[in-house]
């Protein structure tokens, strides 16, 4: 494209010369600062790349105009490069000025956007050092002054340069006329063209405001919730049950792969770095991978969201984020929205909580809403009658060793080892009643006890009562106090408008709702 406009490979190598060593030196300053080469410092050389040829061209077309001129080579170059000093230092100052922002950014985005603002500086400041510099004295040894009564050159690339000249000139013609036109009529034209301008910011309010661009990385991760308590065997037959779902809704030629991760982690350390919201065995995770050429992913979602919940009613269903740019601007959460509520009395902010949730499902675009804390685990409380058991020879502490070791194991309370001699292996021996045969309340009551000090042996249900009964299922702690989290995701709108709406019900919560629910809370959103 340089070389269509000036017509001269050696003013074209002038330019293409000055254009990398610009870009080599922001990535030195860029290294000397600590930095990376990565997409955010990529993308601004990029888009540096751009405005770089802007300072060698300028430059290169001056000496050429001073050279038509009749001026000799050197001072040529010295008064082409004078005239343009000035300009060519605004220009770039004011390019630079439009990054300054960015360095007083907080939080993730200081961290995304500041090395593409150093990155889109450091090139511009080089290119003008370069221009005053080393283009000049290039074009001392490339550059001549044109020959007086030179014939016409036959080569192909000037006559098409020539060809585009007469074009572009005719386009010019025609933009003279047309600007002469409008400066005649400006009394009409400047009180039109500036009410086109000022008609464009009632364009404001359709604009959404997100913190990244949406991506569609072809994948998408179902999460899904049965009923608190549910066994992970029954939560195994619901997935297989979904996925069959999923694949019903997805074209075979467009679905690579489904994987399934049902219940908790085995491994402590994955449970702590997962982000899915995982309470127990009633959770499952699905994940979805489409093929290359597939259908947008957010089309998918809309319809999942849709249809799963009619088929399996009783059953959670929220989407997570996929990719790994939405899970790092979630900072960990299983969704981009989280109010949490905050106080000493966990029931009365289970009340806010219920309340708030109904006043969130009325905001347009926020789906997925559920209470990430459940408060109907079932649980059997087993009251121990102190009389009797003393009557049996049995203490409080008796009973409670019996049960645990019967339904947990007897690895916490006595650890027990087996020494193989054969390969020196230690092994880990416990003792526990097979799930199997811990079926109904019956046989949990038939459970026997026993202590040292007791004559004979007994039951469970002689020296307890048993009652059903219901707990928390998952405890989540802000600053030691216990909160209760609402979370959410946005679709068909944008993240900004929602959040605002969000803001203006948790800020009239806060002032009139919030204390009726616990003594001394806090309601808090993060968007």
């Amino acid at each position: 494209m340089i070389l269509l406009f000036l017509g001269s490979w050696r003013s074209t190598l002038i330019i293409a010369v000055s254009i990398p060593l610009s870009i080599l030196a922001s990535v030195i300053t860029l290294s000397l600062l600590g930095e990376t080469i990565n997409i955010m410092t990529l993308g601004g050389l990029a888009l540096a790349v751009g405005i770089l040829v802007d300072d060698a061209t300028v430059e290169v077309e001056n000496i050429n105009r001073n050279l038509d001129m009749g001026k000799p080579v050197i001072q040529a170059i010295l008064d082409g490069a004078q005239q343009i000093a000035v300009p060519a230092l605004v220009s770039t100052l004011c390019i630079c000025i439009v990054f300054l922002p960015m360095f007083f950014l907080g939080g993730v985005a200081r961290y995304l956007f500041v090395p593409l603002a150093e990155a889109v500086i450091f090139a511009m400041l080089a290119s003008y050092l370069l221009s005053r510099t080393l283009v000049p004295t290039i074009a001392r040894y490339l550059l001549s002054p044109p020959v007086e009564g030179a014939a016409p050159s036959r080569n192909p690339l000037a006559r098409a340069q020539q060809v585009f000249e007469r074009g572009f000139e005719g386009i010019r013609l025609a933009y003279r006329g047309l600007l002469t036109r409008l400066i005649d009529r400006r009394v009409v034209f400047i009180p039109v063209f500036l009410t086109i301008c000022l008609a464009a910011f009632l364009l404001i309010p359709r604009l959404g405001q997100n913190f990244f661009p949406d991506t569609d990385s072809g994948q998408l991760t179902l999460h899904l919730r049965a009923k608190t308590g549910t066994r992970i065997e029954e939560t195994a037959r619901l997935t297989d049950l979904v996925e069959a779902a999923i694949r019903r809704e997805i074209p075979a030629a467009e679905l690579d792969v489904i994987l399934d991760n049902i219940g908790m982690p085995y491994s402590a350390i994955n449970w702590m770095h997962g982000s899915s919201g995982v309470i127990g065995a009633a959770d499952a995770d699905i994940l979805v991978s489409l093929k290359a050429d597939h259908r947008p992913t957010a089309d998918y979602v809309r319809a999942l969201r849709q249809a799963l919940p009619t088929e399996f009613p009783g059953v959670d269903f929220y989407f997570l984020p996929a990719d790994i740019v939405t899970q790092i601007l979630n900072f960990g959460l299983p969704a981009p929205i989280d109010v949490q509520i905050e106080g000493t009395d966990i029931q009365g902010n289970r009340r806010v909580a219920d309340q708030m949730l109904t006043e969130l499902r009325q905001v347009p675009g926020l789906v997925d809403l559920r209470i990430q804390q459940r408060f109907d685990y079932p649980k059997f409380d087993v009251a121990v009658d102190r009389t009797k058991a003393a009557q049996g020879g049995f203490t409080t502490r008796d009973v409670a060793t019996s049960l645990l070791v019967s339904l947990s194991g007897s690895f916490q309370t006595t650890p027990t080892f087996f020494l193989n001699w054969q390969n020196g292996v230690n092994y880990n021996l416990a003792t526990q009643t097979p799930q199997y045969r811990i079926q109904s309340l019956q046989d949990i009551q038939n459970i026997s006890i026993s202590a040292p000090t007791a004559t004979r042996p007994g039951i469970l249900a002689d020296v307890t009562s048993i009652t059903r009964g219901s707990e928390m299922a998952v405890l989540s702690h802000y600053n030691i106090r216990r909160v209760v989290d609402i979370h959410g995701a946005v679709q068909g709108r944008d993240l900004g408008a929602v959040g605002r709406d969000i803001q203006q019900i948790v800020g009239g919560r806060r002032t009139s709702g919030c204390s009726r629910g616990s003594p001394s809370p806090s309601c808090s959103s993060t968007c």
